[in-house]
């Protein structure tokens, strides 16, 4: 038998090159982002750089602890504060009392040059205490390193996960493929002798050696691709700066043995159809396929079609919101797109019949494609994994996005909007108060006839979700309530914002007590506690609509947003110094929603673009491949058309017209699976009384799509070119 495979692997090496260099590619991939992810999940310990000097830090409480229940006991839950408590100005002089004191940077932290235990032993509970590596958790640059690994570790995961998907995808295609084209093979073995068992043991001997040598290039493929991913990453900002690639030896183990295991996985199938092939198969010369679609697949693929739609009706029902979210938009799409493909053979010729191809040559591309299912199917699928991927990905981030634009716009009768020099709202530029906020001066602007001015600030509240849960929310923090709801223009289910007072608060669809009049206990920014009176209800939107406070209840908050309506005799002059003034930056409102939500950040679309790159890539191999391999075995089809009177031209152009009419089809059945999911997210978004925006990437679809073209119909020419010289 090892004599057998080894003598099948140098002889066909051709026909698992394709294979071999998907398969290295995935690996390669997967330790690249394994690697990445260790990193991330292992950073250096970096020195204190605010108190570097000071061998003790005191630094003001930053959790909200609160009792919960959880099943029979009790269980306390603690969860981070926006704004640590400062250092109270009696402990602080207690501590300038006893040793020397450092004050850097503001009140939440101090410095003090003193012993560790003593210096515990006064603070008590009225602060922490911070010694060692521990004294970086008062450096500001700790937590946006946080932040920043977060978002690094979303990306390179989700880069992780659609390389394992498509490289199974695209092995088990290739895989099932080369088995289609070796039957009249496995049928000399049957008749030479070969049980079933041996044919199937032969087929998984090659693909776990395939596996082996595939891995093993891909393992030092991805030690040469990590740190230049790491450089990559730091270079766009999507990392901070000190961010390397660590010693860590763990992905190599998950990416050797993941590779091994989907090339096993990917012959599995194939292997069990080679094992029921029969010896006449040896005698047979016609090339029109037949039971390509056994019922094991027909389950299967049904059951993935079912689930993912039924998973996508029950999102929507449960939690619309989730459809919202990036994890959701890219995972969900994969159960569509494998049991769409799974039935593709099905669908080749109902899909086949809606292009129109004019004349004799179009009717026979469409004959043969329709007569050759197993190729069409093998060259359509990774066509419609790419084509379904482009537009679920890009079309959800993007039509989230632009959703939250115009609900931005429509939720302020404002006709200019004041932000900080960064531009979004939430800090950046402006007046820095003393902890390094950006606050807004609206003092002036109130002075000016016939302006209405509200400013408005970033907090947070948490409450309890039942009683096993304490649940952050982002909120705002209104200093007019009176000039608020005459230019807010929210969607209110119930009461009025007009109702809003220090005794009251805003809260959304989302919360579990929402009666409009009910008092419910909230945590505020700083951890005190208070009870406050539903004063209106609102539609939760995508995800910006409320809580509201007034300043009374958002301890440290600042205005950091103005919204200026003024009436038509306002303006002039007066209004546009008093603008300036504020030390923000002025925008229209329509500007301002537009600059504040684009349809993609440059970091989105980079991971984006990552993401669809990994796909496009496997897809270019997987057509090529299998067009290479199939346009090389008809010589004697090509050989008849040229007896039957076919000019040499005529031959190539069926050639090439059978390779695009098969990227015509997986792209319309990745189209078809993308409308799927873009029609959710619309549904959604309608759900949470949100502006429903449904982006079509036309042109990063249309991209994809060329890509694709361009490669089958070279590699579908390029052979038929030497067998009809």
């Amino acid at each position: 038998m090892l004599t057998v495979v080894l003598s099948g692997l140098r002889t066909r090496w051709s026909a698992f090159a394709g294979s071999f260099v998907a398969l290295a590619l995935g690996v390669g991939l997967v330790a690249t982002m394994g690697l990445g992810l260790a990193s991330s999940l292992d950073a250096p310990q970096r020195q204190p750089e605010r108190f570097g000097t000071a061998p003790v830090v005191v630094r003001g409480q930053d959790t909200v602890t609160v009792d919960v229940r959880r099943g029979p006991d009790t269980a306390r839950v603690s969860r981070p504060l926006d704004r640590p408590h400062p250092v109270d100005t009696a402990l602080l002089r207690e501590l300038r009392a006893h040793w020397p004191v450092t004050v850097a940077g503001g009140p939440d932290a101090v410095g003090v040059h003193g012993p560790a235990d003593a210096v515990r032993a006064l603070v008590g509970a009225r602060a922490q205490v911070l010694t060692g590596d521990a004294r970086r958790l008062a450096d500001p640059r700790t937590e946006r390193d946080a932040q920043a690994l977060i978002a690094l570790n979303s990306l390179l995961g989700t880069a992780g996960g659609v390389t394992s998907f498509v490289s199974v995808f695209v092995v088990a295609s290739t895989f099932a493929f080369a088995v289609a084209l070796r039957r009249r093979e496995f049928g000399l073995l049957r008749t030479a002798g070969a049980t079933p068992g041996q044919v199937r043991g032969l087929l998984l001997a090659e693909a776990a050696g395939v596996g082996v040598l595939a891995s093993a290039a891909g393992c030092a493929l991805g030690a040469w691709a990590a740190p230049r991913l790491a450089r990559l990453l730091v270079d766009h900002e999507l990392a901070p700066a000190w961010f390397a690639i660590g010693e860590a030896r763990w992905p190599y183990h998950a990416a050797f043995w993941t590779g091994v295991t989907v090339a096993v996985a990917g012959a599995v199938a194939a292997s069990r159809r080679a094992g029921r092939i029969g010896p006449t198969a040896a005698l047979r010369e016609a090339d029109v396929d037949s039971g390509v679609l056994p019922a094991g697949r027909r389950l299967l693929g049904a059951a993935l079609l079912l689930t993912g739609a039924g998973l996508l009706v029950w999102t929507f029902l449960d939690d619309p919101y989730a459809l919202l979210k990036r994890k959701t938009y890219t995972t969900q799409p994969m159960l569509l797109i494998t049991g769409v493909a799974l039935l593709a053979p099905l669908l080749v010729r109902p899909v086949a019949r809606l292009l129109p191809l004019p004349g004799a040559t179009g009717l026979l591309v469409r004959a043969n494609t329709a007569a050759a299912l197993r190729r069409t199917s093998a060259v359509a699928a990774p066509v419609l994994v790419t084509v379904a991927l482009a537009g679920t990905l890009f079309g959800s981030a993007v039509g989230v996005t632009t959703a939250k634009g115009a609900e931005a716009r429509e939720q302020t009768a404002a006709r200019y909007v004041i932000t900080p020099g960064g531009g979004d709202g939430q800090g950046g530029g402006g007046h820095p108060d003393s902890r390094g906020r950006s606050e807004l001066d609206a003092r002036g602007l109130r002075a000016v006839a016939g302006a209405t001015v509200s400013p408005t600030g970033d907090t947070s509240v948490f409450v309890r979700d039942g009683e096993s849960a304490l649940v952050k929310y982002r909120a705002r923090a209104v200093s007019d309530p009176a000039a608020f709801a005459d230019l807010a223009r929210l969607p209110v289910l119930a009461g009025d914002i007009r109702d809003l007072d220090d005794r009251s608060i805003v809260v959304n669809e989302e919360w579990e007590r929402r009666r409009v009049g009910e008092r419910v206990q909230v945590w505020l920014a700083d951890g005190r506690t208070v009870t406050l009176r539903v004063a209106a209800v609102l539609a939760p939107g995508t995800g910006d609509n409320g809580p509201y406070v007034t300043m009374a209840n958002a301890p440290g908050a600042v205005p950091d947003r103005i919204d200026v309506g003024t009436a038509p005799e306002a303006g002039g002059a007066a209004l546009d110094r008093a603008m300036a003034a504020t030390g923000g930056t002025v925008r229209t409102a329509d500007a301002w929603a537009a600059e504040t939500h684009p349809p993609l950040s440059r970091t989105t679309r980079l991971g984006l673009l990552l993401v669809l790159g990994i796909a496009l890539v496997y897809t270019v191999i997987a057509l090529a491949n299998t067009l290479v391999m199939a346009t090389s075995v008809r010589g004697a089809e090509l050989g008849a058309l040229r007896l039957a009177g076919a000019t040499r031209a005529q031959v190539l152009r069926v050639v090439t017209g059978e390779a695009l009419l098969a990227v015509a089809i997986g792209a319309l059945l990745g189209a078809a699976v993308a409308a799927v999911c873009l029609g959710g997210l619309a549904a959604a978004l309608a759900a949470l009384s949100a502006p429903v925006a449904v982006a079509v990437p036309w042109g990063v679809a249309g991209v994809a799509s060329g890509a694709c073209a361009v490669v089958a119909a070279a590699a579908a020419l390029l052979p038929a070119w030497r067998l009809t010289r």
